[in-house]
């Protein structure tokens, strides 16, 4: 992504006015005032109607001792009463998700969740541009919470718009973005998205905001807000790495005849995972034996942080420089790593050759990128798993300025023919790092993915940065399911933490961001944007210092590459001959013994439903 560092937004608050007042007032108007709590909640009871049949009351005044009391047996009667599982681990995260217009709306997600019981204001505005109708209030809005928000939207305006779900606490007049979508008039385009609470707010409006002041209003169905705890939400995690990263093996051992082996000692061992887990790597790790130990003893994968970029083979006008890429991937192809190729093309002209940029004609700039993707890509034929083709095209458009809107188009038939084996990937910022940024959206992605397709384009993986600031980890979760829809392979390219926050804080972020990746079923692959340069300064964030002495980040990759492997397990046969057992997806050797009798073997474990069944059969 970077050779140095890019002024990405990641900014994912806003204020509504310039000067924020401390409680809304809705006026006829749609204009704001200053307004008590009180005369809000008694205003809004006049111009709100019921999303459902159950009316919503003001805040309800606190239970007196009393009346806990009374209360308390009713309450361990419910528990008690309660399915098995209801509370903690009872409700699901469902990760249905559309990027297709629809002639009518689904039924809301959770049945509503806690929408079933909110308000609607028929008219809300704020003093900033845009339509926010209609709206729904909400009482006591926990902190810590991932609440998982999505609904159905529509306007009755021309073309098409992008359309924000926001949600503004009234206890502090800020506005959080939460979810986005591309909508039209002719049809109901899904939006989901979903937020946390840095504190508790009293009294919140989710609301929409139009992108164009000029906007018709917009219609929304089947809306749904659903909190989760941070239990509920880790137990989701768990569970689905259970299903997608891990499968169950039955070892089944009999003896020559057929017969089942009671007690025989089985013990496997991983040898490889099947996830990839990479890291960016740079020069600096060439005849860096200490640097080059550590980067094998963790990953299977590696990007190069700029060596592959045009600027860095290609200085000057036919004065093509591989000698740094080519020991960079000597590396990788000894380490047993697979390797990611960044980038043929990248559309930000900050990081554009000084001499591609002066061409003057369009002819010369066609016979530069003929020539930029024969050269790379017949000299790496097969050697890289992923070519991102054009780097950053969500934000900018370079070559296709001056070549045409075909110019992308061109470049991936290219590409496709020159190395058929590779996975031709987009890849963008700000796609899963912030709500805000309406030109790399998730619906925008989608849109361009199938503009290319159209013109005959056959897309394979997304790439996704994933530079974070403060990560919104239920707006990453609804991102992928958007994305993941599309059924192509997802990877998260470029991963780190801004280091403007102190270290701990951006291991934490940097520990959510990552088990929320590995956990999803359409991350196919992680990498790290960590690469160490001379200095042992990295882009925004290093695993370990100079001496390879890890630093908070690298403890937190160090724990979960631990957790997410099976390094041994040992038991013995029961009674029916066979020892079950579950381990994540990758490579293993097998060993069984009994009394004078062993047998040894490897087996692979592929993602599948179905258990791995394993027959060993000892010869005396």
């Amino acid at each position: 992504m970077v050779g140095a560092p890019t002024e990405h937004t990641h900014g994912d608050k806003e204020r509504i006015t310039g000067e924020l007042p401390a409680r809304l007032r809705l006026l006829p108007a749609g204009r704001l005032s200053v307004l008590s709590t009180e005369q809000f909640l008694h205003l809004s009871h006049q111009v709100m109607e019921p999303a459902a049949a159950s009316p919503l009351p003001p805040p309800p005044p606190r239970t007196k001792p009393s009346n806990m009391l009374l209360l308390l047996p009713l309450l361990l009667l419910a528990a008690s009463l309660a399915p098995h599982g209801s509370s903690a681990d009872g409700l699901r995260y469902d990760y249905k998700a559309y990027t297709e217009c629809k002639g009518h709306p689904e039924p809301a997600l959770y049945n509503g969740g806690i929408l079933r019981w909110a308000k609607k204001i028929k008219d809300f505005r704020t003093a900033d541009e845009g339509n926010y109708s209609p709206s729904f209030v909400l009482y006591n809005m926990s902190a810590g919470m991932a609440y998982s928000f999505s609904c159905w939207v529509k306007f009755n305006g021309p073309g098409t718009i992008h359309v924000k779900a926001k949600i503004l606490s009234l206890d502090n007049a800020g506005s959080q973005c939460l979810g986005t979508a591309l909508v039209r008039n002719d049809c109901w385009s899904f939006l989901k998205g979903g937020f946390t609470l840095n504190s508790p707010s009293q009294t919140s409006v989710l609301y929409f905001q139009a992108a164009t002041a000029n906007a018709s209003m917009v219609s929304i169905r089947s809306a749904s807000l659903q909190p989760f705890s941070p239990e509920q939400w880790s137990q989701h995690r768990e569970d689905r790495i259970q299903l997608i990263r891990k499968r169950f093996v039955n070892v089944h051992v009999s003896d020559i005849s057929g017969g089942r082996v009671v007690g025989a000692k089985v013990a496997v061992r991983q040898m490889s995972r099947d996830f990839p887990f990479g890291s960016a790597i740079s020069k600096t790790i060439l005849g860096n034996k200490p640097y080059q130990d550590w980067f094998r003893k963790r990953f299977n994968a590696a990007v190069f942080e700029n060596e592959l970029k045009w600027y860095a083979t290609e200085p000057a006008p036919g004065k093509e420089d591989y000698a740094l890429a080519d020991q960079l991937l000597q590396f990788v192809q000894s380490s047993d790593a697979v390797a990611r190729g960044h980038n043929i093309f990248w559309e930000d002209p900050k990081y554009t050759p000084w001499w591609v940029k002066n061409l003057t004609s369009a002819d010369q700039l066609r016979a530069a990128v003929a020539g930029r993707i024969e050269s790379l890509l017949s000299r790496y034929k097969g050697d890289f798993v992923h070519w991102d083709v054009s780097n950053e095209m969500l934000h900018f458009d370079f070559y296709e300025s001056r070549l045409g809107r075909n110019a992308t188009t061109d470049f991936f038939r290219t590409a496709k023919r020159a190395d058929p084996l590779a996975t031709l990937f987009l890849n963008d910022f700000n796609v899963v790092e912030v709500c805000d940024d309406l030109s790399s959206s998730a619906d925008s992605y989608v849109s361009r993915l199938r503009q290319l397709a159209d013109a005959g384009v056959t897309f394979e993986g997304i790439g996704l940065e994933a530079h974070f600031g403060k990560p919104n980890i239920p707006y990453v979760r609804a991102v992928l399911d958007k994305l993941g829809t599309l059924r192509l392979p997802i990877w998260l390219t470029e991963v780190d933490i801004s280091n403007a926050l102190d270290p701990k804080t951006q291991a934490a972020y940097l520990e959510e961001v990552l088990r929320e990746g590995f956990a999803h079923p359409s991350v196919d692959g992680i990498m790290l944007w960590t690469a160490m340069d001379a200095s042992a300064a990295c882009y925004q964030m290093c695993l370990t210092d100079g001496n390879f002495t890890n630093l908070p980040a690298g403890d937190v990759v160090d724990r979960l590459l631990g957790e997410w492997q099976t390094r041994e397990v040992l038991g013995a046969t029961n009674d029916r001959g066979s020892f079950n057992f579950s381990a994540f997806l990758g490579e293993y050797k097998l060993s069984v013994t009994y009394l004078n009798s062993s047998a040894e073997g490897t087996f692979s474990l592929a993602r599948s439903d179905d258990t791995k069944h394993i027959t060993i059969r000892l010869q005396p």
